[in-house]
């Protein structure tokens, strides 16, 4: 019997990998804490909410105390941490909540975790944190990237991802915490939030909106289906080396453009508009 405290468990990512668990191990007992701030919502766990080893609390991890206490009350075994703010164009108009919540709030359950586990074997407990691959930069033409790669974040969010990641690694080294991390890439899926783009092309094309793109649409990135995310966090979580840092991608690279032109095709036919018509 574990108790696992998923954090951001109402959230897109979060939501899958908290109905994974409570289905997949009913002995575990699921902690889903979130805020339920614009990207968290209660509806994407209807279908789990009464089951007898799931709870949610609604809390902020900036909250240190807050945390503490949860610890202590719920004798945490685990902490697969998804909790954040996720989005570069927020991240540059309010840097400051990416700041808190990625930064700090991380840093808050770091300290619960060692202060309540200070006195268990390393094996018995488990620190999961859980980062993008925005850390690593920009991509060229060609290549992909590793465990290895240099960090070069270009955006407050991802700057703040790294300061995470860079945090949890120097709490396993300075402190023994056993911790593990991973690196995504973009995911996709169901209960994804309509400001990213996969949803909200889909949403502007039903509607017959113009869809934004980013300069010639030509920047590559690789989608991760976030079913297939949530199992490789399962693996993580119970296989994972204590120290190492694993990247999770879908081997599934596109141009956004071209991205894009895909969903209009496949969107036309499901509406039955002549092809070509968005």
């Amino acid at each position: 019997m574990k108790t696992i405290l998923i954090t951001g468990g109402a959230g897109f990512i979060g939501s899958h990998v908290v109905r994974l668990f409570v289905s997949k191990y009913p002995k575990y007992r699921i902690i889903n804490l979130d805020n339920l701030t614009y990207a968290g919502n209660l509806e994407n766990l209807r279908d789990i909410e009464d089951m007898p080893n799931y709870e949610f609390i609604k809390a902020d991890i900036v909250e240190g105390l807050t945390v503490m206490e949860i610890f202590k009350t719920y004798q945490i075994d685990g902490v697969i941490h998804l909790a954040a703010e996720s989005h570069v164009d927020r991240s540059i108009s309010s840097p400051m909540e990416f700041v808190f919540t990625n930064i700090v709030g991380t840093v808050n359950l770091l300290n619960a975790a060692r202060n309540a586990w200070k006195d268990s074997p390393e094996n018995e407990k488990r620190f999961y944190h859980i980062s993008t691959d925005e850390v690593y930069g920009s991509l060229g033409e060609t290549g992909i990237f590793k465990e290895t790669t240099a960090y070069d974040p270009r955006s407050p969010y991802s700057a703040s991802k790294a300061s995470s990641d860079h945090l949890v690694r120097a709490y396993f080294h300075t402190f023994g915490l056993p911790v593990v991390l991973s690196n995504c890439s973009n995911n996709y899926g169901s209960f994804q939030f309509p400001e990213k783009l996969i949803p909200l092309s889909i949403n502007n094309i039903k509607h017959n909106k113009p869809i934004p793109i980013y300069g010639k649409g030509e920047n590559i990135r690789d989608w991760l289906y976030v079913e297939d995310h949530a199992n490789a966090i399962d693996l993580i979580y119970h296989w994972g080396i204590n120290g190492e840092t694993y990247n999770i991608g879908g081997n599934n690279e596109w141009q956004n453009i071209d991205l894009i032109r895909l969903l209009c095709r496949i969107m036309d036919k499901k509406l039955d508009r002549e092809p070509g018509a968005s």
